[in-house]
């Protein structure tokens, strides 16, 4: 299922994570998902919460440099090597992953992860097949 991803640029110095979290939380934006990249002087945090618009209004509201994206919310089978029927129907399909996270918590008795891919609607298609056929049941609904 798409979500909203929403990534943030931080200045890669103590404590911008923190604000960044008071804020939302402050809020009561609940974040879901959050995967952080860092390079020597920015951090990219990208980030799914329960309600995108609002936490993109605060962040904005508050200087942040944010943008928001489509990414996958795909329920994985939760045994060893079980993170293969996401991957692999995507790899036959000649679709590239540029990252994946994890989903925070349960909402099912499976894990959910968040992936970013370069053909988002066409990874969709093939994973709700891929689902659909092998295991019974279409990607995650969040």
């Amino acid at each position: 299922m798409f979500v909203k991803q929403i990534s943030v640029v931080l200045k890669n110095i103590p404590g911008m994570l923190t604000v960044m979290s008071e804020l939302l939380g402050k809020e009561g934006v609940n974040i879901r998902a959050i995967s952080v990249a860092d390079t020597s002087d920015v951090s990219t945090v990208r980030f799914v919460v329960d309600e995108p618009k609002k936490a993109l209004n605060i962040l904005k509201g508050n200087d942040f440099s944010v943008y928001e994206t489509d990414v996958l919310a795909v329920e994985t089978p939760d045994h060893p090597g079980g993170l293969t029927a996401v991957v692999k129907p995507l790899k036959d399909a000649d679709i590239n992953i540029h990252y994946l996270y994890p989903f925070l918590g349960r909402e099912s008795d499976q894990a959910i992860v968040i992936l970013g891919v370069d053909k988002v609607d066409k990874a969709q298609e093939v994973l709700k097949q891929h689902f659909i056929n092998v295991l019974g049941k279409e990607i995650y609904n969040l």
